[in-house]
């Protein structure tokens, strides 16, 4: 009995550390291959790509050239978590030019590019309207749920309870519109009065990362440096960190909205339980918060390629994690090649308050921007 013991503890920490080793791109592939040679199914696949925690960007060419060992829907959405899930990180090694630093004179000259274009080109852009499609992957609970109402303290009474799902998974998606104006997202609108939240997910409450604040805040830090050379759509862009302290920054952190659950009273007799009244309100999260982050930029033009940024919250915060990566490229407006957002993956973990069931779980937001109109020409039909 007690070696039988031993043998399953033993087997347990070998799974434990299997799955807490960090995976190369160059490792998924192996696994990959290995069990395509094996003939597993589609499902099988999946499952094996849900334990796997890549410590490298999946780029998008990475993933494309592993989609032949994704027999089926299940593995390839599975490809696709693990390519947002990475969006943040470096690339493999192999994938990074082997081309040396620039010297400190090129490195300003670039930077010097890089602040003429936002300032000169891209915070010029008219008023524009485009068509927004986000899809939400999230694990742990679909949805906050709350007690507001009575509910009875006796075991298994009046509540009802199952293990949430862990693993990554789509659950949503939708279309809406966007404004921008001189390069900069516009905050919707409010059309209702209801609490926000009650549709049990928690979004951001505002518009994104403003390109030109931060090239003045990390240049005003004196924190823009050089990071490396990576190739972007088959062309080399120069990479510039930078790092803002909280007490220089403007940035906004703002996710709505959190259940907050208080006893408002109770009622019963000793031996029976008691009926509890519970009350639910909703709060949102907004504070201001130090960030760090790269951006990437075509050397020769100054032109914005990507941008990252990860707000540096605290633990007791109910929102752990923001990283923001946006992805800009050339689109045609009013017959004009336009520089603008295209794409953006927003990565959360989010710490709910509140009879909710939910002690922590992680969503990623992908976004595609398209059809970019002037918005007189919108507002004109």
């Amino acid at each position: 009995m007690k070696k039988s013991a031993i043998i399953l503890i033993l087997l347990s920490a070998a799974a434990c550390a299997h799955s807490a080793k960090k995976f190369t791109v160059d490792d998924l592939k192996q696994t990959l291959v290995a069990l395509h040679d094996a003939s597993k199914s589609d499902q099988d696949i999946a499952t094996r790509l849900k334990q796997i925690d890549l410590g490298e960007q999946l780029t998008a060419a990475a993933r494309e050239s592993l989609q032949q060992y994704a027999p089926g829907p299940l593995s390839s959405q599975q490809l696709e978590i693990l390519e947002g899930r990475t969006a943040m990180l470096v690339p493999p090694r192999t994938e990074l030019p082997d081309s040396a630093p620039p010297d400190i004179a090129t490195q300003k000259a670039i930077l010097a590019k890089t602040v003429d274009f936002v300032a000169k080109v891209y915070m010029q852009n008219p008023h524009l309207v485009a068509s927004r499609y986000i899809t939400r992957y999230q694990d742990g609970v679909d949805n906050i749920r709350t007690n507001s109402g009575v509910q009875n303290n006796m075991p298994n009474v009046g509540r009802s309870w199952e293990p949430p799902d862990m693993t990554m998974r789509l659950v949503g998606s939708h279309a809406d519109t966007v404004e921008f104006e001189k390069g900069v997202e516009l905050a919707p609108p409010v059309v209702q009065k209801a609490p926000w939240g009650q549709n049990g997910q928690i979004s951001e409450g505002g518009p994104g990362p403003i390109i030109g604040v931060i090239l003045q805040e990390a240049a005003a830090a004196g924190t823009l440096n050089w990071r490396r050379w990576q190739t972007i759509h088959g062309k080399n862009v120069a990479v510039f960190s930078f790092a803002i302290p909280k007490k220089k920054s403007r940035y906004e952190v703002h996710y709505c909205c959190f259940p907050v659950t208080g006893d408002t009273g109770r009622m019963g007799y000793e031996g029976t339980g008691a009926n509890l009244q519970y009350n639910t309100d909703w709060k949102d999260f907004r504070v201001t918060a130090g960030y760090h982050g790269e951006i990437f930029v075509n050397p020769d033009t100054g032109v914005i390629v990507r941008l990252i940024t990860q707000a540096e919250l605290k633990p007791t915060d109910f929102v752990h994690q923001e990283d923001i990566r946006i992805d800009y490229g050339q689109v045609v407006v009013d017959g004009n090649p336009v520089i603008l957002p295209v794409r953006s993956i927003t990565l959360n973990e989010l710490v709910p308050n509140g009879d909710n069931y939910a002690a922590r779980y992680s969503i990623r937001h992908t976004l595609f921007l398209t059809s970019y109109l002037k918005y007189e020409a919108t507002s004109a039909k």
